[in-house]
């Protein structure tokens, strides 16, 4: 990763960010507080969602601001601002930013920071839609501390920068420990293997690494299924179940997570049971079955109940209804995934799992290890 070359002396680097952890708690650096609660997952390990598109955005404008030295000889009103394709290059470039898309510059970032400060006057990136140009809000930049003006636009970049090492590190913890667990498969002792798989699959798990394992899974339950078709009688044909990501999480792939084949049964994992954007116009059209994969330990019958009680609050109408669930091939919750996934342990299975993991996990999350590059 580059770097910026920061000239604050570590003891007053300290020191400010202990004013700054006060000031946090006013009404004093409101940027301050947002990205305190963008970073929150530097906290809970590789398993939490990091929020890299909304930080980047707000460091790679800051970034531009101090390479021009505008923290210290000012005058950034008269500034022409940085062009969109270089700024999008530069978030592109840092850790775990390499697929990130361009929503977070345009509008999302100002209208989460507006989510979360509504009274706040300031809007954090402004840009110019004729000339393409982008600007970081200064006024987010300075604080107010016993009379005098302080520039925290360095302090922000060694907050940011803090939180990718921390990221890193602990993706690289996450990956080696699979590359870990593969060397103990070997041996008789398996817990260790079972106990990370399975907390893996827990609710709380971020939504990412839960479709990441729910889809290892399910590809290693499939594919020892044979199934015989053909077009016609005389031309019948053996084959096994394959099952296929379509793309990243945040991928715009029509709310379709895994494909199989040769069966053409859709997947999509889910974190709640609110199906009415796959479902839109269902009264007036025929909609593909479809297998949903719900984060949830309640049983496949409860799951149906609220499915079903949610439907009649949204339609009301029994028939309508009656063609909302037949649309549901099948439900597939975390106790299910747990049986799948005993099952592919018990045929000895475990490696592929893992490597399986590993290599999805780097694709998701744009990481790519020394011995990959």
């Amino acid at each position: 990763m580059l770097k910026l070359q920061i000239h604050i002396p570590k003891r007053i680097l300290m020191r400010l960010l202990l004013i700054l952890k006060r000031v946090t708690k006013t009404k004093g650096s409101l940027l301050i507080q947002y990205i305190n609660i963008k970073t929150r997952s530097a906290q809970r390990g590789s398993k939490s969602r990091s929020s890299f598109a909304n930080i980047y955005s707000i460091y790679v404008l800051i970034e531009d601001y101090i390479n021009n030295n505008f923290h210290i000889k000012g005058k950034y009103s008269q500034y022409d601002g940085a062009s969109f394709s270089s700024l999008l290059k530069r978030m592109r470039e840092l850790p775990f930013g390499a697929k990130l898309q361009t929503h977070a510059l345009n509008h999302r970032m100002n209208e989460e920071f507006k989510k979360y400060f509504p009274n706040c006057e300031y809007t954090p990136i402004i840009r110019d839609l004729n000339t393409n140009k982008y600007w970081i809000n200064e006024n987010l930049l300075k604080i107010r501390i016993n009379k005098k003006i302080y520039n925290i636009s360095e302090i922000i970049i060694s907050i940011i920068e803090e939180y990718i090492n921390v990221k890193t590190d602990s993706f690289n913890r996450f990956i080696e420990q699979c590359k870990g667990l593969e060397h103990v498969i070997k041996t008789n002792n398996e817990n260790d293997v079972v106990d990370f798989i399975l907390n893996l699959l827990k609710p709380n798990v971020d939504a990412r690494l839960f479709e990441i394992v729910s889809y290892a899974i399910l590809k290693n339950y499939y594919k020892d299924i044979k199934i015989y078709w053909g077009f016609t009688q005389d031309n019948i044909k053996e084959d096994y179940l394959m099952l296929y990501k379509t793309g990243r999480t945040n991928a715009n792939d029509g709310g379709i997570d895994f494909v199989m084949k040769p069966l053409g049964r859709f997947f999509q994992v889910t974190e709640t049971l609110d199906f009415k954007k796959y479902f839109l116009d269902i009264e007036k059209i025929e909609h593909y079955p479809i297998t949903f994969v719900v984060k949830s330990e309640d049983s496949i019958e409860n799951l149906k109940e609220k499915i079903n009680d949610n439907a009649m609050k949204l339609y009301g109408i029994e028939t309508v209804v009656k063609k909302y669930l037949n649309c549901i091939e099948e439900l597939i919750n975390i106790p299910r995934l747990i049986d799948y996934f005993n099952i592919v342990r018990s045929r000895g299975d475990l490696k592929y799992l893992l490597d399986e993991i590993v290599i999805q996990s780097k694709t998701e999350f744009n990481f790519k290890t020394e011995d990959s590059q």
